[in-house]
Formats: C-alpha cells, structure tokens, sequence
C-alpha cells in the first residue's frame, strides 16, 4: 500500500499546529496563575495593618480586591519612544501639591486597530527602577474608579525599542480607597478614549 506524501505533509502540520496551540494555552494558563497569585498576595497585604491603606475598620470587612478576569488581550509589547530631551514636570497631586517626574518616553500600542499613546514618567529623584503609567480610560467612573489607574513598567535599555505595558496589572491610587492620601493625577496626554477592561476594578 502506498500513501500519498501529501497526506504525511497535512499530517505533520497538524502536529506542529497542535504542538505549538498547546504550548499557547500552557503559557496562558500560566501567566492567568501568576496574575491570580499576585492578586492573592495584595489581598493578604491589605489585610495586614502594616501594609494596607485600608482604615482597622475597612479590615474588618474586607474580603478581596475586584479585578477583571485576566485577558493577554490587554498585554502590549508597545512600540517605545525614547525622548532624548527628558524635561521635569511636576505632576499634579490630589492634595494641591505636586511630585516632581520626568517626562522619560512615549508608548505606542494598537487595541482593536486603533493606535494608542501614553507618555512614561520616571520619578525625578531616581529612586524608582520602573516607569511610571498614570492613566485614564473610558471605564472611569463605572467599572473602575473615577480618578484613573496606575500602570508600572519596566525600565528599558538604552537600545530598546519595545516597552511592556500589561493593563491586566493596573492597579488604583490609594485614594481610591480612602480619604487622607495624595495621589498622583493622570495628565491630559494619557487620556486614553477607549475602555481598557483589564486591571483592577473600583473598590466596593
């Protein structure tokens, strides 16, 4: 019996097709417990008076932190803008003061064929190994809280052209859980017209 070479041919493509659909869904289901773990642990934190922004009251009726359900979706390899003029700005707070940043870079990325920017701050005094994300998108207010979200990402190389930004890791101010914190307000330019449901959700 002789088989036809076309047929071992569709075969193996299926096979490497299986192989690699099967690696794919091994890596998110990876990365969606990774996610859940670092989720798990804020929880733990907040529940701790040492580390939480939540009042002995709020702790004592606190159960968990509201998330959207994890989405690679929201996971961009952005195009990175390395401005070579790095100027001070000071960003504003929430308490009428301001916090000294530098205006470090600029992130592009696509979210359903529409082309997205925001621009990455570093903190002027240099203590901070991550950017700097602040931002607001069209879920303010409703799903997630109204002042915006913060993204950290991490510091490029001096050659890097590329730039994570995982919205599935935005997180809320401390303001957004109680009144005595100054927050950072999101600057006019990372005012993103489009919903961003990734991250984390409102408080209660």
């Amino acid at each position: 019996m002789r088989l036809n070479p076309k047929l071992f041919i569709a075969l193996g493509l299926l096979l490497v097709f299986g192989y690699f659909a099967q690696d794919i869904l091994f890596n998110d289901g990876q990365y969606a417990a990774r996610l859940r773990k670092a989720r798990e642990a804020k929880n733990t934190g907040f529940r701790r008076a040492e580390d939480s922004p939540l009042s002995s009251e709020q702790r004592q009726t606190f159960d968990s932190l509201k998330y959207y359900a994890p989405d690679t979706g929201y996971r961009f390899e952005a195009q990175l803008e390395q401005l070579a003029q790095r100027d001070t700005v000071e960003m504003p707070l929430t308490d009428g003061k301001a916090d000294k940043y530098l205006r470090w870079g600029r992130a592009s990325f696509i979210l359903n064929k529409q082309e997205y920017k925001l621009t990455l701050f570093l903190k002027a005094d240099g203590k901070d190994t991550t950017l700097f994300v602040p931002f607001t998108d069209r879920t303010n207010g409703f799903a997630t809280y109204g002042g915006g979200r913060y993204l950290d990402a991490p510091l490029p190389a001096a050659d890097d052209t590329e730039v994570v930004l995982d919205f599935n890791e935005a997180y809320n101010p401390y303001c957004a859980y109680a009144d005595g914190f100054a927050c950072p307000v999101p600057p006019a330019d990372n005012r993103l017209t489009v919903e961003i449901k990734a991250g984390e959700k409102a408080y209660k």
